[in-house]
């Protein structure tokens, strides 16, 4: 299980994970975990200094670029800009012949060429579409990249089909038909295959 939100909290019996995998610490992808967790946790050195008091027995630190291998699948960190108080990491994974980069809230990718390359799914941020949702903090920017944007570097790095998640109140409270025609505009006008993330949603690789 990759993140663990506040809206999981109390309820990780219903999937019952053999591991989970951090990306950072904010309440919508870790405070799932406030009360503890059954299985191993896996996470940044600078994730665990945040949540350092949360009582998580089986504690596991991913360093960044270096591929761990976890529950048969191999993951590799590759640090995002987000936040400045939660650094957060996107997640290459590998499994087999699968290769899929998973971040969903990031303003770019610092080594975006090594973490895209050969990928055939990238999962990303879906805060917003095409306006700017980037900010200043002192000289560090914070925020989320459009999804046009991401759109872009799946164009650059040659990755064929993207999904979008963590959706924000532009996709949410859209007009889904509308919305995803504009998203799947965007995509086509790159040569990207791209879908809107859903709960329960399967993906074949």
């Amino acid at each position: 299980m990759i993140d663990c939100g506040l809206d999981w909290l109390g309820k990780l019996k219903r999937v019952d994970p053999s591991a989970i995998v951090l990306t950072h610490a904010h309440p919508d992808h870790a405070w799932g975990l406030k009360r503890g967790a059954s299985c191993p946790v896996y996470t940044p050195e600078k994730t665990w200094q945040e949540l350092g008091h949360y009582p998580i027995k089986d504690r596991h630190v991913i360093k960044e670029r270096a591929p761990t291998k976890i529950c048969g699948i191999t993951f590799e960190a590759f640090p995002v800009e987000h936040s400045v108080l939660s650094p957060a990491v996107g997640y290459r994974v590998n499994a087999g012949r699968a290769c899929i980069f998973y971040a969903p809230d990031l303003i770019f990718i610092h080594e975006r060429s090594p973490a895209l390359k050969d990928v055939q799914v990238y999962i990303g941020d879906g805060a917003t579409v095409t306006r700017s949702f980037i900010r200043k903090r002192g000289k560090t920017l914070i925020g989320h990249a459009p999804v046009r944007t991401q759109l872009t570097w799946c164009q650059k790095e040659g990755v064929p089909r993207a999904i979008i998640t963590h959706c924000g109140s532009e996709i949410v409270n859209g007009d889904e038909g509308e919305i995803a025609a504009k998203i799947r505009a965007m995509a086509a006008e790159r040569r990207v295959e791209v879908r809107i993330a859903y709960d329960g949603m399967k993906v074949k690789l």
